[in-house]
């Protein structure tokens, strides 16, 4: 377990470095898959107060450690969410579900869906994976399971057809947005602006997938920006922690689990799946020591039965899971920090 929070961690990315990043696209909208410039950073008031909210992937079942399959899509898990979703409600927060093809497109959990947005139990958003996401016309393979990876026009027609089909199905047009496997590449915010979207929640801070062929977030802030003129990001939360917390360069991936052991520097994202509850609490302090003011935390919806994901494999890992929650929401009480809705996060950051 790491613990020591040591120096703050409010610069971009590992190098601190204020003037990298921020490339636009040939549309004239900035890059999700590249850092901001400082420029672009929303600070938010300090009568916004802190604040966290949760954002689930809602999404097919399949084998994590198999090649992906257009015909994996399973969504027998999808049963428990309203029982799951109503314990984030009775702790005063209302997760964004991020729905996928495979979900809306599957009458049953579509239903679910409906009937939690209907009895305003939780806000809609989008997640596109795209190996089963219409229109098919590339390959499956694990390049392609990147949707930044694909032909800008694939890419586009993808996106429209599965918010076309929330708005359809659901009654309300999705403005919130994640690249499924954190995909997103140098077209998808002109794409986001093009279709709507106010909020994009794709960006894994400090995480680095290039050699899956995915993005580079390894220099990513922690902090919300603004995107474009009508499009914000909000990252999902990660800290380092560790007692060399204050040089972050020196962290490297390949090695993180034993530089985490050694309690020389850890890397944390705050998800119940694969961090423990310990590492999760000592990120979350040391954020608060920064003054971060905005938290995202996320989960896969799968994870709410045994079996679905590696993380929740049997009933003892189902209890770990929403011990972590209860842990975690404990903390944020104790600190002052609240919960809002992903609806109420747009209006602040785009007042901002």
């Amino acid at each position: 377990m790491l613990t020591a929070c040591q120096g703050r961690y409010d610069a971009i990315g590992r190098t601190g470095n204020t003037n990298i990043g921020g490339g636009n696209s040939q549309r004239g909208h900035a890059r999700l898959d590249l850092p901001p410039p400082m420029a672009a950073r929303i600070v938010l008031p300090v009568d916004f107060g802190r604040r966290f909210a949760i954002f689930a992937d809602a999404e097919e079942e399949f084998d994590w450690t198999a090649p992906f399959e257009r015909a994996a899509t399973g969504t027998s898990a999808m049963a428990a969410l309203p029982t799951a979703n109503a314990r984030f409600v009775a702790a005063g927060c209302v997760p964004t579900h991020m729905v996928d093809w495979p979900i809306v497109d599957t009458p049953a959990t579509a239903a679910i869906l409906k009937g939690l947005l209907d009895a305003d139990q939780c806000d809609i958003g989008t997640q596109l994976h795209p190996w089963v996401n219409p229109p098919f016309d590339e390959d499956v393979s694990d390049h392609n399971s990147y949707l930044g990876n694909l032909p800008v026009a694939l890419q586009r027609a993808k996106l429209f057809a599965l918010t076309d089909r929330i708005e359809q199905v659901l009654g309300a047009r999705p403005t919130t947005y994640r690249a499924g496997r954190y995909g997103v590449g140098s077209d998808t915010a002109a794409l986001l602006v093009e279709a709507g979207y106010r909020l994009d929640v794709s960006v894994r801070s400090l995480f680095d997938y290039r050699r899956q062929g995915g993005p580079d977030f390894s220099q990513h802030p922690v902090w919300p920006w603004r995107v474009s003129e009508t499009l914000n990001e909000l990252p999902l939360t990660a800290a380092f922690v560790g007692r060399l917390r204050r040089f972050p360069s020196i962290y490297d991936g390949a090695i993180g689990g034993v530089l985490a052991r050694s309690g020389i520097i850890g890397r944390v994202p705050l998800t119940p799946e694969g961090v423990p509850l310990a590492d999760a609490l000592a990120a979350i302090r040391c954020l608060l020591d920064d003054g971060h003011q905005l938290f995202s935390l996320s989960f896969h919806t799968p994870s709410v039965v045994p079996g679905h994901t590696p993380y929740v494999r049997d009933d003892g890992d189902l209890r770990l899971f929403w011990q972590w929650w209860d842990g975690v929401f404990d903390l944020f009480a104790r600190n002052g920090v609240l919960p809002i809705r992903s609806t109420e996060i747009m209006t602040a950051l785009e007042s901002t």
